[in-house]
């Protein structure tokens, strides 16, 4: 994999285009004080999953910021995720630009969610959207960019879209389809949202086949989906929430699976790991993650880094040397 710096240099990199709050408004009342750094990893990770296009916390990081708190807690290289036509474009621009992180990547697609309100053709604040085709056409363009290395997220959510709106659902199914074909077409990983749609989610990758690196990013089945998926040769990718108190289920699926074929990440502001639930999330806590992987597989720490390195790096061809 190329360094996103052999194109020619862009501009400098943008700003966050959104705040957290902009799509959860509960959170105005929620502690917004970053959390302490915590103890650094034995042996560093990536990051696979983390949204830099938005902005959270009472202070503000720049995009240095965050990329320098991870790598003095052992997470040396993050992808960040564009999953709307905005976040979309700031994401290219990004790895376009001639400040980005040499140790960012990124990856891009129309979220299940974003593809309902596409169909629909405006969005929540009633402003008007190009079509579902139009979009899907940018994202494609866009993968073939600098930095690009993963195909995401797209999928199925029946959590904030209803599955009984049939428009919505078509929308989402189309939508999911056609990230499954580019994946294919562009060789590169897919990133599966699944939320409250794990058979449908299973029902299209059986149908259209699944690109031969596929990942449910923040896993979030039971030990049933877990050895489902991992047995069809995909990877799960755990998040804050194998932390949390509630998360029985999920960390019984991934004492069903072992490290074999999982990965860890952020998603980034959002899912940070127990005790600082709530709070702003950021690349640098992932050891609090780690740290709950390691003891629900019964693996030595540095092991299961080592374990879930190795495997990163093969998903995403991430070659040994890539400068963090």
């Amino acid at each position: 994999m190329s360094s996103p710096h052999e194109t020619p240099p862009g501009p400098a990199a943008p700003s966050p285009v959104r705040d957290r709050e902009d799509i959860d408004p509960r959170g105005k009342k929620r502690d917004r004080s970053w959390p302490p750094a915590p103890e650094p990893l034995p042996f560093p990770v990536i990051d696979n999953h983390c949204h830099l296009d938005f902005a959270d916390g009472d202070e503000q990081l720049s995009i240095h910021d965050h990329v320098a708190r991870a790598a003095a807690a052992g997470i040396d290289a993050q992808i960040t995720i564009g999953s709307d036509l905005e976040a979309v474009r700031w994401t290219a621009a990004l790895l376009a630009s001639a400040d980005c992180p040499p140790s960012l990547r990124g990856g891009v697609a129309v979220h299940p969610n974003e593809a309902a309100l596409h169909v629909r053709g405006r969005d929540h604040q009633g402003r008007e959207l190009v079509g579902l085709d139009e979009a899907i056409g940018e994202v494609s363009a866009l993968l073939r960019g600098p930095g690009m290395v993963v195909v995401g997220e797209t999928g199925l959510d029946w959590f904030r879209t209803s599955r009984e709106d049939e428009a919505a659902r078509t929308a989402q199914i189309d939508s999911f389809r056609a990230h499954i074909a580019l994946a294919k077409e562009l060789d590169l990983p897919l990133q599966i949202h699944d939320r409250d749609a794990h058979r449908d989610v299973l029902e299209v990758l059986e149908a259209d086949g699944a690109p031969e690196r596929t990942v449910f990013h923040c896993f979030s089945g039971d030990a049933e989906f877990a050895r489902e998926c991992v047995d069809r040769g995909w990877f799960l990718s755990f998040a804050g929430t194998v932390t949390f108190k509630n998360a029985a289920d999920l960390r019984g699926a991934l004492a069903e699976v072992g490290l074999g074929q999982v990965m860890v990440e952020t998603d980034a502001p959002f899912l940070t790991p127990v005790p600082y639930r709530g709070r702003p999330n950021s690349s640098y806590l992932i050891p609090l993650t780690m740290a709950t992987i390691a003891e629900v597989t019964g693996t030595d720490l540095e092991q299961a880094c080592r374990t879930i390195r190795t495997t990163t790096q093969d998903v995403y061809r991430w070659p040994e040397g890539v400068p963090a």
